[in-house]
């Protein structure tokens, strides 16, 4: 029987979830991964997800408010892993017309979006994740996954060409990404009293970034259903603009808390690596995203991860007899999390000493 389920997860994978809900049809058995759970623990004290004012921690910014502020960023990492960047310096109006090409893409029809299509055990290109292991739940989205950074990575026949905006949007967000990962990186070090450079020399100097385009689709049952199940990212760190309508959700202290829409801002989440990196001083919080039975959700998140077959580890400044080193040295870190993703477990325990 193993065999036939798994050939449905893959049948299932082919068909996209936009066109289930224009035909009408109720999630299948293997989107189920809830149990109508409407007095889950989902905590509404949502504003409370700190906000950091990015245009704080430059170096013209005044001593004290700069040192406040680097306060707030540790404080938020320690406790929440992660944070609601503002001050970043990249327009409302730009990150308006990101979410407008990648709604634009997603809207046109599937023929077009063929064109961009993964196999069923690829990973990038338009579609579904590949196929995870038997008994676990698919996620009710479809996604545009592209390798952005370094430009030699980049595989140009997944890039749409319509919308024909997308190409250049898509190529400026990079740039603008490139430079905020430099910022958040060096503000991150400073705020645990390290070189500024530590954690991009980690990352190494061709350290990758990668696009995800989610377009989640209405849902007859929100209650049932998630768009995309509970895990931790195995990236460095990510980084998500959201649009209007809330659906992620961060699982802190037992509870679901969802993480408010704010137009302006981009949602900073620390994965597995920054942990590692940090000694266990920065938590890589487990997150999901619930659907929702009237509105059609679109988010782009970009994963920030150090270079391939480079080595990392928590920094020396961390460790102390107070602190014993909590992780080893490891590397490509990001495959093994996959491999654990896939079986809707997290990965972090290999890294433990």
């Amino acid at each position: 029987m193993a065999g036939v389920t798994f050939l449905s997860a893959e049948v299932l994978l082919s068909k996209r979830v936009q066109d289930m809900v224009l035909n009408g049809e109720e999630p299948p058995p293997l989107y189920i991964c809830r149990d109508g759970d409407a007095n889950e623990d989902v905590s509404s004290a949502s504003s409370s997800i700190p906000i950091i004012d990015l245009s704080l921690l430059s170096s013209s910014a005044p001593g004290s408010k700069q040192e406040e502020e680097l306060e707030n960023l540790r404080s938020a990492l320690c406790s929440w892993g992660c944070f609601q960047a503002v001050g970043h310096n990249i327009s409302s109006s730009f990150l308006e017309e990101l979410r407008q090409v990648g709604r634009e893409f997603f809207q046109q029809p599937i023929q077009e979006k063929k064109k961009q299509a993964k196999g069923v055990e690829e990973f990038e290109g338009y579609g579904a994740d590949p196929v995870p292991e038997e008994g676990q739940p698919l996620d009710w989205s479809d996604r545009l996954f592209l390798d952005v950074y370094p430009e030699d990575r980049r595989k140009t026949k997944f890039w749409p060409e319509n919308p024909a905006s997308f190409r250049v949007v898509l190529e400026e967000y990079t740039v603008k990404m490139k430079m905020f990962t430099e910022i958040v990186s060096k503000a991150m070090a400073k705020s645990l009293s390290l070189e500024e450079n530590c954690f991009l020399n980690q990352f190494g100097e061709r350290g990758p970034l990668q696009a995800r385009f989610n377009y989640y689709s209405c849902c007859q049952r929100p209650d049932l259903v998630l768009g995309l199940k509970p895990h931790a990212d195995g990236s460095g760190y990510t980084v998500i603009l959201q649009d209007d309508v809330e659906g992620l959700q961060i699982l802190k202290d037992g509870q679901w808390l969802t993480v408010p829409t704010i137009s302006h801002a981009l949602l900073v989440l620390m994965g597995d690596q920054m942990e590692i990196m940090t000694n266990g001083m920065f938590k890589s919080p487990v997150h999901r995203v619930v659907t929702n039975s009237e509105r059609e959700r679109i988010s782009v998140a970009v994963f920030y991860t150090p270079e391939p077959n480079k080595e990392i580890g928590p920094e020396e400044g961390l460790v102390s007899e107070e602190r014993p080193k909590l992780f080893k040295k490891v590397k490509d870190y990001a495959d093994t999390h996959w491999e654990f993703y896939q079986r809707g477990m997290r990965a972090l325990h290999v890294a433990k000493v």
